[in-house]
């Protein structure tokens, strides 16, 4: 069975976990009928600020405007099976939490804890305030996934990009993808 994900790219710092998830993916293409990506305004502005390029734009993916409601995975029938949120700032992560869908990130959030599908945040701000402790909760208690992006080091990561694919990989995990990475304790990663 082929995957449909989607992935919400919001303003947060991070853009290096959006770019390493999109070049997976990418590769990964072979388990994925469909990829739907929504970036906000300012999720572009930091990228380019954090990688000095726009690469985002040369991706094979779909792209909808963060307002475009008619997005397959606005709606539950499209049968989208995860949304990753890669940086998922706080905000983002407080209107799914609470239900208030203003734009299609939020709107798709919403419609994967009301499927039961996976919803994924990779939370990207520190330290927690209680206020996002409390969403973090309703979000997992609703059935999402909380997936801070806090980078592992035991598989001795030897660049920037390497240290985000620990968080990402994660996430791929999560979506139901299968890959090919670091797995600890095994000879063959």
């Amino acid at each position: 069975m082929k995957h449909k994900i989607a992935v919400g790219i919001t303003g947060a710092s991070g853009a290096i976990y959006a770019k390493v998830l999109l070049d997976k993916l990418k590769q990964l293409h072979e388990q994925i009928e469909e990829v739907g990506l929504v970036m906000t305004k300012n999720a572009k502005d930091v990228w380019e600020y954090e990688l000095g390029n726009d690469d985002y734009k040369r991706y094979p993916f779909e792209e909808f405007e963060n307002t475009d409601y008619f997005a397959p995975f606005a709606s539950g029938s499209a049968n989208y099976s995860a949304l990753i949120i890669a940086p998922c700032s706080m905000g983002t992560m407080g209107r799914i939490a609470n239900g208030t869908s203003n734009n299609l990130i939020t709107r798709a959030g919403d419609v994967m804890l009301k499927e039961r599908r996976k919803l994924i945040l990779l939370v990207r701000d520190t330290p927690y305030s209680l206020i996002h402790l409390n969403n973090m909760r309703t979000i997992t208690e609703a059935g999402g996934i909380i997936c801070p992006a806090s980078p592992s080091f035991y598989s001795r990561p030897e660049s920037f990009e390497a240290l985000a694919a620990t968080v990402v990989d994660r996430a791929i995990d999560l979506a139901g993808l299968q890959q090919k990475t670091y797995r600890w304790g095994s000879k063959s990663s």
